[in-house]
C-alpha cells in the first residue's frame, strides 16, 4: 500500500514514509485503555508483571494477555532475571507518541 504522507503533521512525522504501516500496527495494538494505561506505567523504565499489575489494579492473567498483544506487535520487549519477567517499551514510534526518549545502553 503506498500512501502519500508528505502532508501528515502527526507529532513531528512519526508516521512519514515507511514508518506508517509500522505505526499502523503499533496503534492497533495500543488502542486498548488498559493497554495504554499500562504503556503510561512503564514508560521508559523496565518493569515486572507484578509492579504492573500492583499500580493497575487488576489481575496478573488480564495483564498478561495484553502484555501479550502489546508484545507480538513489537511495542513492548521482555528480560527474564530469574523467575521474573521484565517488560519495557521497545518501540520508538510509541516511545515518541509517548513523549519519552528510548533508554539507550552504554
Amino acid at each position: 500500500m503506498n500512501i502519500n504522507t508528505s502532508n501528515c503533521q502527526f507529532s513531528h512525522g512519526i508516521l512519514a514514509g515507511d514508518n506508517i504501516e509500522n505505526a499502523s500496527k503499533e496503534l492497533k495494538a495500543i488502542a486498548h485503555p488498559l493497554r495504554l494505561q499500562i504503556l503510561c506505567f512503564i514508560g521508559k523504565k523496565e518493569v515486572s508483571v507484578q509492579d504492573i499489575v500492583e499500580s493497575v489494579g487488576t489481575s496478573q492473567s488480564n495483564i498478561s494477555q495484553h502484555l501479550s498483544v502489546l508484545r507480538a506487535k513489537g511495542v513492548v520487549a521482555t528480560k527474564k532475571v530469574a523467575n521474573r519477567v521484565f517488560y519495557r517499551v521497545e518501540s520508538s514510534t510509541v516511545l515518541q507518541m509517548m513523549g519519552v526518549e528510548k533508554k539507550t545502553d552504554k
